[in-house]
C-alpha cells in the first residue's frame, strides 16, 4: 500500500521523518515495512504489507535501494528476488523464532526421509530452506496453492506448525507437518479471549492463522492480516473486533477504520504478568526510526544471499507468485 507522507509524531521524530524522506528521494530507495513494525515506522514507508504484499513490491519496484523494516527473511526474499538492488536492514540482529524452528539441515534431512514428497514452505523462513523447498507459501495464499496440488500428493509443509494443521483441516489432506512455531501467536490462548467476549459481547473475534486450533475455533474470522483488515474495511457496521495477532496491526487498523474499535488479545497470564507486552514481536519492534535514518545515510547493514542458494531459492517464491 503506498503511503502518504505524514508527520504526527513529536517534532523531534517529525524531523527525523522528514529526512528519511528526503533521503530516499535522494538516493533512489524505498522503504517497506510489515504491519508489525511500530506505527511511526509504517508512516513513515511507502509501502506497508504482509509478507505477500512486499515480495510483491520488491519483485516490482525499480528503486535502486529496499530498506526492509521487518524481520531477516524478509530482507533475504527481497534480496533473492531483485540480485541487482542494495537492500538494506535497520537492524541484522531482527530475527525470527518460526524461521529459526526450521533449520536447512534439519529439513535436508527430513526430505532425505521422505522420498517422494514435495516440500511447501512458509515464507516465514531462512533463503536455505526455500532453496530445499518446492513452493513458498504465505498465511494469504497457503490453501489456494495447496489447492493447486493434485488430492493424493505428498506433501511435508513447515515450518509453522498451527498454519499446516488448519490447511489439513481445511482441504482434508494429510501433510507431514513441522513442529515449528510463532513465538507470538503461540501464546494467545481462549481463557484470554472468553474474558474480552464478557467486556465486549459484540466484538467479532478475529485470528491469525499462526495461532492454535482452539484459538482459531473461537474465532469469527480467521486469516492473514491483510484478510483481517479486509474484513473490517469491508463491515463498517460491525463496531468493535478482537484481535488475535502481533499487535502492531492495530495501527493500520486504525488508520483506515477511524471508527472502528480494536481491543488486542493479550497473552495468556501464565506467559507474562504485570507490564507484559507478549502480544508484541521484539524483532519487529527493533526497527525504529533513527535505525532506518543511520542505515539510508550510511548504506548499511545491508543483507546479502550466496549466489548458488539464491538460484534455488528464487524457483519456489517465483513459484508462490505466479499460483497466487
Amino acid at each position: 500500500m503506498l503511503k502518504s507522507e505524514k508527520c504526527e509524531a513529536g517534532n523531534g521524530k517529525c524531523e527525523l521523518a522528514k529526512a528519511i524522506r528526503q533521503m530516499c528521494e535522494e538516493k533512489n530507495a524505498v522503504i517497506m515495512a510489515h504491519y508489525y513494525t511500530v506505527g511511526e515506522v509504517q508512516d513513515v514507508a511507502d509501502f506497508i504489507g504482509d509478507s505477500l504484499a512486499l515480495a510483491r513490491k520488491a519483485a516490482e519496484t525499480d528503486a535502486k535501494i529496499i530498506v526492509m523494516c521487518g524481520v531477516h527473511f524478509m530482507a533475504e526474499t527481497c534480496k533473492i528476488l531483485s540480485p541487482d538492488k542494495l537492500v538494506l536492514v535497520p537492524d541484522l540482529s531482527a530475527g525470527c523464532s518460526l524461521a529459526d524452528s526450521c533449520k536447512a539441515e534439519d529439513l535436508a534431512k527430513f526430505k532425505a526421509e521422505h522420498p517422494g514428497y514435495q516440500v511447501v514452505s512458509y515464507v516465514n523462513t531462512t533463503a536455505a530452506v526455500k532453496a530445499l523447498t518446492d513452493v513458498v507459501v504465505t498465511s494469504g495464499n497457503a490453501k489456494k496453492i495447496i489447492d493447486s496440488f493434485p488430492q493424493d500428493a505428498k506433501i511435508i509443509f513447515g515450518p509453522d506448525y498451527n498454519l499446516g494443521s488448519y490447511i489439513n483441516s481445511v482441504t482434508g489432506r494429510d501433510m507431514l507437518l513441522w513442529n515449528g512455531g510463532c513465538h507470538v501467536h503461540e501464546r494467545f490462548s481462549v481463557e484470554e479471549i472468553a474474558k474480552l467476549k464478557q467486556e465486549h459481547p459484540s466484538a467479532l473475534v478475529m485470528a491469525h492463522l499462526e495461532c492454535k486450533g482452539p484459538v482459531l475455533a473461537m474465532a469469527d474470522v480467521v486469516g492473514s492480516t491483510a484478510v483481517m483488515l479486509k474484513y473490517a474495511q469491508e463491515h463498517p457496521e460491525q463496531r468493535e473486533f478482537i484481535v488475535a495477532t502481533e499487535s502492531g496491526i492495530l495501527h493500520e487498523m486504525q488508520r483506515t477504520c477511524p471508527d472502528t474499535m480494536f481491543y488486542p488479545v493479550p497473552p495468556a497470564v501464565s506467559e507474562g504478568g504485570v507490564g507484559c507486552h507478549c502480544n508484541e514481536c521484539e524483532y519487529m519492534k527493533l526497527n525504529t526510526l533513527q535505525k532506518i535514518y543511520d542505515c539510508l545515510k550510511n548504506e548499511s547493514p545491508s543483507v546479502d544471499v550466496d549466489e548458488d542458494v539464491a538460484r534455488k531459492a528464487v524457483k519456489s517464491i517465483h513459484r508462490m507468485l505466479e499460483l497466487s
